[in-house]
């Protein structure tokens, strides 16, 4: 009976594991589909893109995997289930999670490090006869070898940096180098991978307080307030072209006596000409957004949108209420920047923690609701992408809008949103720790029998959440917690990141709030477009 409860669990945590893969794969196809550029797609960075985005995705797909795991092999009274009594049984399960997270998170390196950076500058060697194919791929390994020697860094600072205390300063060099030999031969690279993948989470949580913060606060409001009315767009639009007409005709007749023109009233000419041409081209596009299908089924859904605006503004509220409780809980009951502000349980009621650990039970409603939150973070971070773009500080490198993406600003794209999400695992820890360590895990506790008459010798106890008082064989920590908490100094500047984080959100909500409808064709038409034709959105 204990073997066959293990295999039906089992079986089920993984059959909505590999459906949940299946529903990524598709998403990911869709998503990437929608931005790419008719004209210039490439079958190798179009499923570079593709691959890149739905294993960021299925990395998360698997938190709750072993969440769950951790979570069934104990009764809700406390007690072991018959086939996880056994510390060697349980010790198997985890680390099937465990190989999985070092599967995924090896092939994310060779994501970032190897695979995306080659096809990128492949693509930018690229010249337009598409010749000399030889040359493109020696180029690109020349560039891509910097971003493996960085990987290669990682890895050995990862591998070293000891974590327990090394030998006295009385031993010889050959008892100190044999001691970080063992240290990683003992430790399998875990701590190498972690110390890497912790260095692209910082990467990933500046890109979450860039794009994301600001996509939370966009999105909603943008649904809320809708855009500005085409037929009214067009109207103004048509008047802006007679204005900029009329103004260019009393500049050319300053000139119909044979006069040359001044050099100031030419460059006013030029700039008034570049401005009437992408009227005229705004024009064509609002034009056929007038007549579009999906403009009409857009107006016809302004209810649902109101509504789905309303609910995604109380969850960004709610994640950061929830993320504001977090960390104060942190500064208030960790020990402090030496320890990483970590903590082993909750001292404030988190809202969002108790409501996965109400749903943790009926399995999946809280693989539904982490499902949620990551896509909740990719949408959000993708609007905030499209809105400002793919910056280099203050220089803009490419535009991210619908059918004319280049295929490098889709690598682009893809490189943030796979930051973004493996920085996604953390900031589910931050919204609800004690969900992300434990799960629904509990103890009994047993409590020194009463003495007196009526209390006899029984041995009386009560059920505990787990949390970091429990017994060690009582509760079983999740391995991605042990996998992304390894180097405290990590957690430390996460911690202070959370912080940045909210402000930049409130900040976002403001200006968001004080920014007018966005016009119906929003990014389609503008003054710098030199890196697309305009047939490719009209036809």
């Amino acid at each position: 009976m204990a073997a066959q409860s293990l295999l039906s669990e089992s079986v089920l945590g993984w059959s909505i594991f590999a459906f949940v893969l299946l529903v990524i794969l598709a998403f990911c196809w869709v998503y990437i589909r929608k931005f790419q550029s008719r004209q210039e797609s490439e079958v190798v960075s179009t499923i570079t893109a593709i691959c890149a985005l739905a294993i960021a995705l299925i990395t998360s797909a698997l938190l709750p995997v072993d969440i769950f795991l951790v979570s069934f092999m104990k009764y809700p009274n406390g007690t072991y289930k018959d086939w996880a009594a056994n510390n060697e049984t349980r010790g198997q399960i985890e680390d099937t999670v465990l190989y999985g997270y070092y599967t995924l998170y090896s092939i994310i390196l060779f994501c970032v490090f190897l695979w995306i950076p080659f096809v990128y500058f492949y693509y930018e060697e690229r010249d337009d006869d598409n010749v000399n194919k030889c040359s493109q791929v020696k180029n690109a390994l020349k560039y891509t070898i910097g971003f493996a020697i960085v990987c290669v860094v990682l890895l050995l600072i990862g591998a070293f940096v000891p974590l327990e205390a090394p030998p006295s300063q009385n031993s010889t060099q050959w008892e100190k180098v044999q001691y970080l030999f063992e240290e990683l031969g003992s430790r399998h690279g875990l701590s190498a991978l972690s110390f890497s993948i912790s260095s692209l989470t910082l990467i990933g949580m500046l890109a979450v307080i860039t794009y994301t913060a600001y996509g939370m606060s966009v999105l909603p409001l943008n649904l809320i307030k809708g855009t500005r009315s085409v037929v009214y767009e067009r109207l103004e639009n048509t008047e802006d072209i007679e204005d900029v007409e009329h103004q260019i005709e009393k500049l050319k007749a300053k000139c119909t006596d044979g006069r040359p023109l001044s050099s100031r009233d030419r460059n006013n000419l030029q700039e008034l000409e570049d401005k009437l041409q992408v009227l005229r081209r705004r024009g064509r596009h609002l034009e056929i957004a007038e007549t579009n299908c999906c403009t009409k089924v857009g107006s016809a859904l302004r209810p649902f949108k109101i509504l789905l605006g309303i609910f995604f503004i109380l969850v960004a509220l709610l994640f950061t209420v929830a993320l504001f409780i977090s960390n104060l809980d942190k500064a208030l009951h960790s020990a402090g920047i030496s320890s990483g502000f970590i903590i082993f349980g909750t001292n404030l009621t988190n809202p969002l923690n108790e409501l996965l650990l109400a749903l943790q039970p009926v399995f999946p409603l809280d693989y539904i609701l982490i499902t949620v939150i990551t896509m909740y973070f990719v949408l959000t971070s993708m609007a905030g992408i499209r809105n400002m773009g793919i910056w280099f500080f203050w220089i803009r490198l490419y535009k991210i809008r619908p059918k004319r993406t280049r295929p490098q600003a889709l690598l682009f794209l893809c490189m943030i949103l796979l930051l973004i999400v493996l920085h996604t695992s953390y900031m589910i820890y931050s919204l609800a720790p004690q969900y992300v360590m434990y799960g629904s895990q509990k103890y009994f506790a047993q409590q020194t029998p009463s003495e007196g008459p009526m209390s006899g010798n029984a041995t009386s106890g009560t059920t505990k959440i787990c949390d970091a008082d429990a017994p060690g064989d009582q509760c079983t920590m999740t391995r991605s917690y042990l996998f992304l908490h390894k180097f405290w100094f990590f957690s430390t500047i996460y911690y202070f990141g959370n912080w940045v984080f909210i402000g930049v959100f409130l900040i976002g909500l403001v200006v968001s709030c004080c920014r007018g409808k966005k016009s119906v064709i929003e990014g389609e038409v503008e003054a710098d477009d030199s890196d697309m034709s305009d047939d490719e959105y009209v036809h």
